[in-house]
């Protein structure tokens, strides 16, 4: 048995050792917010945040996630206003929405360091693939929260 500790919670999971976090967090745990995309640290889709280091899941085993605090985008907010998911509504960002969650999660990570990126500096910072190719409104959702992010 594997213990987590997944947004703030306890979890335990029976599973080896060198199962993908990713798969433990869905298919385990039943956290379907990550994504699976390429299975290969490319897309994104799977950014989670592991000790605030945002991590992609399909490439960390499970033991390298004992001990740590992990976060998904359930434990972003689980109300959903957090200023990057409120901008990401208000700049209509999603079409088909798969790649959001590890959008998110990178963005919010990106506002955590940065909390005024450039564009430069988010094209950086956000090596998530969208085959929807809806970038220009990621990066204007960015700039949405980084402007929310500094009324609060």
């Amino acid at each position: 048995m594997i213990s987590l500790t997944i947004n703030g919670k306890s979890y335990a999971a029976d599973v080896t050792a060198d199962t993908p976090l990713l798969w433990v967090l869905r298919d385990t745990l039943g956290l379907t917010g990550t994504k699976y995309g390429c299975g290969i640290e490319v897309c994104g889709a799977c950014t989670v945040w592991i000790d605030g280091s945002a991590e992609k899941s399909c490439d960390v085993s499970v033991s390298e996630a004992v001990g740590r605090q992990i976060t998904t985008i359930e434990g972003l907010s689980p109300t959903g206003t957090h200023a990057a998911q409120l901008a990401w509504i208000a700049e209509q960002v999603p079409q088909c929405g798969y790649c959001q969650s590890g959008m998110l999660m990178a963005t919010a990570k990106l506002l955590r360091e940065n909390s005024n990126p450039s564009d430069a500096a988010i094209d950086s910072a956000i090596g998530n693939l969208c085959a929807c190719g809806t970038y220009p409104r990621v990066r204007a959702a960015i700039h949405r929260a980084a402007a929310l992010l500094a009324k609060r």
